[in-house]
């Protein structure tokens, strides 16, 4: 059995290639960003006026389900800005030293990007506060009575938060932020351009259909398109001619077990234990996560968010619930003593 080293190594390679790709499908400009039309053109504005003036963008927060372009969004900001980018992550920075090593390194006009802002410990977020405010780093110098408070001078920067947990956020950090703006996920229209793009940059051939089948298939996420074109990308190189047409498409997406409207095993699997475990609902969120073993953030986080959406599952105060639209989707006929509350 391998030992916990070399099943890191395991476990990392699939995630390095995607980290790969990803680097290579990011827009580096406002004008190659497809979708969040009425976001990036505001994002433009203020980008501009600050540079006109000489000044750091405000500082900025994204919120929104996962894969939808938050850390995209930054690094164009900061190519648009002329600017360096420093990318961290809210668990990353465990201590103060962790927050002042990275603040100070920050040049003039720098962006400091922080991912899972949300999960920030309390105590590095409140020395953010004046980083924030004043440009400022409070620390302490010496012990007991013969110690002192000095403020370290930082250069002007811009923060730029993501979030896919808003609740989670304090009220002072989330007054910080001068720009607060949230990303919806994508029509079916704008993940088949993001879809094309993609396919010229990774040398695919790939027809309308065959974009158009991936991307309605993609659940309203870039992240999850430029996957599946990969995927099927192999499906087509092994077992086709190359091209990626519709047919092509959903050969593979169903080999994926991706079905027509986009959902994977575990979002089936989660309205199927509903259905057929509780009797459609209600359930508490940590009940149902150990029914599909599956932590209950994930499922709130990354599953829950789509399958509203597309009104798949509804949360009511007693917990989650399968739609008649669930029921329906899977097969499955609606008990009649729930068909009022349901429909």
């Amino acid at each position: 059995m391998p030992d916990s080293a070399e099943r890191r190594e395991v476990d990392a390679a699939p995630l390095a290639d995607d980290v790969r790709f990803d680097l290579a499908l990011r827009p580096r400009t406002f004008a190659e960003v497809v979708g969040q039309k009425a976001l990036v053109d505001n994002l433009q504005v203020f980008s501009r006026a600050a540079k006109a003036r000489g000044e750091p963008l405000d500082h900025l927060l994204f919120c929104g389900p996962p894969g939808l372009g938050k850390t995209s969004l930054a690094h164009v900001i900061a190519n648009e800005m002329a600017s360096q980018i420093h990318v961290t992550s809210g668990p990353a920075l465990e201590r103060k030293g962790d927050l002042a090593g990275i603040l100070t390194n920050l040049g003039d006009g720098d962006v400091l990007f922080i991912d899972e802002i949300h999960r920030l410990n309390p105590a590095i977020e409140e020395n953010l506060y004046p980083a924030m405010e004043t440009y400022t780093f409070d620390i302490v110098i010496g012990d007991g009575a013969g110690a002192r408070a000095i403020k370290l001078p930082l250069k002007r920067f811009t923060l730029i938060g993501a979030t896919t947990r808003t609740g989670l956020l304090t009220g002072p950090l989330r007054d910080r932020f001068g720009i607060v703006s949230r990303l919806d996920y994508y029509p079916a229209s704008d993940l088949q351009e993001i879809v094309r793009r993609s396919a010229g940059k990774l040398g695919v051939r790939i027809d309308e259909g065959g974009a158009k089948e991936i991307a309605r298939r993609a659940r309203g996420t870039p992240r999850i398109a430029n996957r599946l074109l990969r995927r099927v990308r192999d499906f087509a190189e092994v077992e086709g001619d190359g091209r990626v047409s519709r047919e092509s498409a959903d050969r593979a997406l169903l080999r994926l077990e991706v079905d027509g409207a986009g959902l994977d095993p575990m979002d089936r699997k989660i309205l199927l234990t509903l259905i057929d475990k509780f009797a459609g609902g209600p359930v508490g969120l940590d009940t149902l996560a150990t029914a599909v073993g599956e932590q209950a953030d994930t499922l709130e986080d990354v599953y829950e968010p789509y399958l509203m959406t597309e009104g798949y599952l509804v949360r009511t105060p007693r917990g989650r619930a399968a739609t008649a639209r669930a029921y329906d989707h899977l097969g499955r006929k609606v008990p009649a003593s729930a068909q009022g509350s349901l429909l």
